[in-house]
């Protein structure tokens, strides 16, 4: 054999090993390579909308949910609930009491059950755990975590919460469901909610309730505070916590809750737990106006470590009427939205 023949000889033997070591060490490679989890394969059971519509506008004079702010009819439920229908959610719990039960299947919820799966919750001030009363002169609902608590039953998988009288936005409603069709609980429950620029939510009108928010650098909640009288003052944003006689400033930009949020169906047991607790504390201290709120439960099982709260920053403006004169700002933007194509002229058309 010529030197040229022994070389190209021992060249085809190191190109064979080369090429079975790397064949064998492909194999390996394949064999033990965790296959990717498709996205389909993370999706919890589709989510739930819970529309807290029981609250009846004291303020505003009567149940502000019903009340037109559209050129053909339509309330603001209408396009929170097409913004909804329009991420994906298909079923509906609306939170109502019984006295505004025929008003509210007739202007919204017959309609709505053509489109969704519409169920209902109904919380009255008698709703209690058994061997507890309506204190004497208790006339108002027990708030936004007692109106989740109603809910107990009808509701068996993650799920969205929203105020009937509360326009969010389209953004809010995307973001959220897609959080809760892939979202788990594991170590901790995993919520979520929604959160706005504090300037994005006042009225110039008069006073509102916010749940002021504090997060982390990675967009989390840490902590949340319930501030029921929060205005405008001489070109700060502030609130009171003794009907005035101190008031205390909000810094600019601060993160604030609408009570967009989202649960997986733990939130329920954890309402239910702590609600006898409220109740014996709001018996001694203000029997006839103490509230049961929602972020206030959220606080409590973030101190206690037991949950996580992902904030889903939205920069759309909120629209509501919290006073009779926050209606033709309410009126005006809805039809400036309807000019720029966010909103088709009918809602429904062809679905009702």
């Amino acid at each position: 054999m010529t030197v040229c023949a022994k070389i190209i000889f021992c060249a085809k033997i190191v190109n064979k090993k080369t090429f079975i070591y790397k064949l064998r060490s492909s194999t390996i490679k394949h064999r033990y390579k965790k296959k990717p989890i498709k996205k389909e394969q993370c999706k919890m059971k589709e989510p739930v909308l819970v529309v807290m519509a029981a609250g009846m506008g004291s303020r505003y004079g009567g149940p502000k949910q019903i009340d037109p702010v559209g050129d053909n009819g339509e309330i603001i439920i209408d396009f929170s609930l097409f913004d909804a229908v329009k991420a994906g959610f298909k079923k509906a719990v609306f939170i109502i009491k019984k006295s505004i039960e025929a008003d509210f299947k007739e202007i919204i919820g017959d309609r709505m059950s053509k489109i969704m799966d519409v169920k209902y919750a109904y919380q009255e001030v008698d709703v209690l755990p058994e061997g507890y009363r309506v204190p004497e002169g208790r006339i108002k609902p027990w708030g936004t975590a007692h109106a989740i608590l109603c809910c107990k039953g009808l509701i068996d998988a993650p799920f969205a919460v929203i105020n009937a009288d509360d326009y969010y936005g389209r953004d809010a409603f995307s973001l959220m469901y897609n959080f809760l069709l892939y979202s788990r609980d594991d170590e901790y429950y995993r919520y979520a909610m929604v959160g706005y620029t504090l300037e994005n939510t006042l009225t110039d009108y008069g006073h509102v309730a916010r749940g002021v928010c504090v997060t982390s650098p990675d967009g989390f909640l840490t902590d949340i505070h319930e501030r029921t009288h929060i205005e405008k003052r001489g070109g700060l944003t502030q609130y009171t916590e003794d009907d005035g006689k101190t008031w205390v400033t909000i810094p600019e930009g601060s993160t604030v809750s609408m009570n967009l949020w989202g649960f997986s169906e733990s939130i329920l047991e954890e309402i239910d737990a702590r609600f006898p607790v409220f109740l014996d504390r709001a018996y001694k201290e203000d029997p006839k106006k103490a509230e049961f709120f929602l972020p206030s439960v959220v606080n409590e099982l973030l101190v206690g470590k037991k949950a996580t709260v992902k904030v889903l920053n939205s920069l759309d403006k909120w629209y509501g009427v919290t006073y009779r004169e926050d209606k033709p700002v309410v009126v005006e933007a809805i039809r400036k939205m309807r000019r720029q194509g966010i909103y088709p002229a009918k809602l429904w058309e062809g679905r009702e």
